[in-house]
């Protein structure tokens, strides 16, 4: 791992505690996971996992967004995953988690820790309560990836971005001291058109017909969600 900040670290156990596969855990069983988890900051853009890296690691993402994406021969970048805080990924047999000729890169400052294969499989595998976490998340997580080759295969690009906008939309950040219900996509449109496979001016005159017809409103570095159903009913279109 590089380009790794030298700022103080927080405390690990309070950290750990959030994270969903932990959730079941008594505070004393986070204190001795912490124990075998080296915790790490990187900043955005730090490519942290490449082909060329064999180690087997589970990451375990406390703060922060990563995306997962390969490079095609001409140097294209396309996006396979976004992983948020509160998640695991990584390359480990045992857990049938494989990056293949995955990078993973920060796409926010995040705060990592990393587990090896010996320690998953004696700390993690072996508590009942943490294995059924894990089986639920990558069970989601292959419905996932089946939803999107079946969006490759059988949907248009409108439809895609249209699909990729629901699936990424959050609520908005609280700003100046108000609340509101909307929902927002924080990610570029060189960003989208990763995820959507296409390239950014198509993602660009899409997401500008979207704005048109008051699903969207466009701000920088983020699509602010006006219609989800109307974009819903878009995505559900043939």
């Amino acid at each position: 791992m590089v380009n790794a900040t030298a700022e103080q670290l927080p405390d690990k156990s309070s950290y750990l505690r959030d994270v969903d596969i932990f959730r079941d855990l008594e505070q004393e069983e986070i204190d001795r996971l912490g124990k075998h988890a080296p915790m790490q900051r990187v900043v955005t853009g730090t490519v942290f996992y490449s082909p060329e890296q064999a180690a087997e690691v589970l990451f375990i993402l406390k703060e922060g967004r990563v995306r997962l994406y390969h490079l095609s021969v001409d140097g294209k970048a396309l996006t396979t995953a976004i992983f948020e805080a509160g998640t695991i990924f990584g390359e480990m047999a045992l857990l049938g988690q494989q990056l293949h000729a995955s990078y993973a890169e920060a796409l926010t400052p995040c705060l990592l820790c990393l587990m090896s294969r010996e320690d998953v499989k004696a700390l993690l595998l072996s508590d009942p309560r943490i294995a059924a976490r894990i089986a639920e998340i990558l069970g989601q997580r292959l419905i996932n990836a089946e939803r999107r080759l079946s969006d490759f295969a059988f949907k248009s690009i409108p439809q895609r971005v249209a699909s990729l906008l629901l699936q990424l939309a959050r609520p908005a950040r609280t700003r100046f001291f108000r609340t509101s219900n909307t929902l927002e996509v924080p990610f570029t449109h060189e960003a989208l058109a990763d995820m959507a496979g296409t390239y950014r001016e198509t993602v660009t005159r899409i997401l500008n017909e979207f704005r048109v017809q008051d699903l969207i409103e466009l701000r920088r570095g983020r699509v602010i969600l006006l219609d989800p159903a109307g974009l819903y009913a878009l995505n559900r279109d043939e």
